[in-house]
């Protein structure tokens, strides 16, 4: 058993990435009951949308709530922290709050004096000690890999020589601080390379965005299934289109799109001017057209083939996960 899993009491030392819409509260329901970390996506905040989806996982989940948790964008708390603040006010509280993309200082001594174990996702190597200084009992690393937000293109990390290197900083100076790899696992043989790389368990997105419980529209679903991992770019132009005002540390990784193709090499006037092209997306997405809406996925999209219930998904992953030990003497 992996310290992650004894400490959360897991059967399977992965947690479900907190996808903002995606990461409903059926899906994070069906990773906890199958002994999976299930995340809720609580993203920017929407307290409404979070009342709903929390309400869905604790029903769905009433005999894993332990395994239920939640994660949000620090710099979007910043702003407006009333999701949280509602959430730690509930009967059943969050067994984790994961917090990402901004310092997490702040929201840290909250959840402390709720008693919420912290989990914190960084991109670099300098973010770890000041997450451990914060309170954060788990650190992700999130490689560029990864779909959605991470780090700018001109400073991420690759996740393959940023885990070890996590790994031996912790090791070194907070040995109790538990270490999560995210970016591009969707599998159990991915799952076992990052622990033996020395992560404690895998943060998974793409793969679990990928199954019939998560809040994906079924073209999109269909655009993932067609694509390799080379299929996908990162630029901050579904940003711009999304009207998502992200600090310029990050930017967003998805399937590389007509919409996208064209407006990355005129981003100085989509930012500029971006009415008309907003108009273009919002029709897209309200058309379901993968050619102008954003499909969020990272480079692990080559190795999604198909779109199973997370429960069998999971399952799967075990066995794929035990037998990639055996063959690694793990």
């Amino acid at each position: 058993m992996t310290r992650f899993e004894s400490r959360f009491g897991l059967s399977l030392p992965v947690a479900l990435a907190p996808m903002a819409v995606a990461g409903g509260g059926t899906l994070a329901a069906a990773c906890a009951k199958a002994g999976a970390l299930g995340l809720v996506g609580g993203g920017y905040g929407d307290l409404e949308w979070l009342r709903a989806q929390w309400s869905l996982a604790s029903d769905a989940a009433a005999d894993a709530r332990g395994r239920l948790g939640c994660g949000f964008i620090s710099w979007r708390l910043d702003q407006d922290d009333s999701a949280l603040a509602w959430l730690l006010d509930q009967p059943l509280r969050p067994a984790v709050v994961l917090l990402s993309f901004g310092d997490p200082g702040r929201h840290a001594m909250r959840l402390q004096a709720a008693g919420v174990p912290l989990i914190v996702q960084v991109q670099r190597l300098a973010q770890v000690m000041p997450a451990v200084d914060a309170g954060a009992r788990v650190i992700v690393v999130q490689g560029q890999e990864a779909g959605g937000h991470g780090a700018a293109a001109p400073h991420g990390r690759g996740t393959l020589a940023l885990v070890p290197e996590a790994a031996d900083l912790l090791s070194a100076r907070a040995p109790d601080v538990l270490l999560l790899a995210a970016g591009g696992v969707a599998d159990g043989r991915g799952l076992a390379a990052v622990q033996a790389l020395g992560a404690d368990g895998a943060l998974i997105g793409t793969r679990l965005w990928a199954s019939r419980e998560a809040l994906v529209p079924p073209a999109a679903h269909a655009a993932a299934l067609a694509a390799s991992g080379d299929d996908t770019a990162r630029s901050g132009v579904f940003d711009i289109l999304r009207r998502k005002n992200w600090p310029p540390a990050y930017d967003f990784r998805a399937l590389d799109n007509d919409m996208h193709r064209h407006w990355l090499p005129r981003l100085a006037d989509l930012v500029a001017d971006p009415a008309a092209a907003r108009a273009d997306y919002d029709s897209g997405v309200a058309a379901a057209d993968p050619a102008r809406m954003h499909v969020t996925v990272g480079e692990a999209v080559g190795l999604v083939r198909d779109l199973p219930d997370t429960a069998s998904l999971l399952a799967r992953i075990a066995r794929e996960w035990q037998a990639a030990r055996a063959r690694l003497s793990l």
